[in-house]
């Protein structure tokens, strides 16, 4: 059986993809950055976090991920020293070190942000990823906190346009992965309708 990921979309699901998937929305200064792990890119997402501290866009970031096979830190400590780095304030950088994907993220990082902030206090967060996963990111915090205010920002490394996902193999690829998921995880639960 041939890997659906590897196909050739047709222009409709293109379009339907590049419409629906891709749901970068405009950003205004929120109460917390939620910066999602990754085992590829660190430095691209740890840069945009700087960047946006740099122009006022979040008050404080929780960083969340664990030890991937291979790894010998967890991504939330290797994303935090570089938004440290790139001159985020380290005590205003939450942790989170044990989730393996998006669910556990959120559903991790929760007690964290209730711990040291307090739910309550937090009206509107950024989620910050890739781009080929996308808007499942908010997705899945709707799922989990659907009260608060959820924008997104997504980076990738691949140097084509994003409307041009399609033309790049490995970008293909990822896209295509991740959009099939979608119908199955929301009808697992995992994830809500957003926006």
């Amino acid at each position: 059986m041939q890997d659906r990921a590897l196909r050739m979309p047709d222009a409709a699901e293109i379009a339907a993809i590049t419409a629906r998937h891709f749901a970068d929305t405009s950003l205004r200064p929120a109460d917390l950055l939620f910066v999602f792990g990754t085992r590829i890119e660190e430095d691209l997402r740890a840069e945009t976090a700087g960047r946006l501290w740099q122009q006022g866009y979040f008050r404080h970031a929780i960083v969340s991920g664990g030890i991937t096979p291979g790894a010998d830190a967890s991504e939330c400590t290797l994303i935090k020293a570089a938004m440290v780095r790139r001159g985020v304030p380290a005590e205003r950088i939450l942790e989170e070190h044990q989730a393996l994907n998006t669910g556990e993220n959120v559903v991790f990082s929760l007690p964290v942000i209730e711990a040291v902030l307090g739910l309550a206090n937090i009206r509107s967060v950024i989620c910050l990823g890739n781009s080929w996963t996308a808007r499942r990111y908010a997705m899945t915090l709707q799922r989990h906190w659907p009260e608060v205010e959820k924008m997104l920002l997504t980076v990738d490394g691949f140097g084509v346009p994003r409307h041009l996902w399609h033309t790049h193999p490995e970008f293909r690829r990822r896209v295509l992965s991740e959009w099939d998921k979608i119908e199955s995880y929301k009808a697992r639960g995992f994830i809500a309708e957003w926006p």
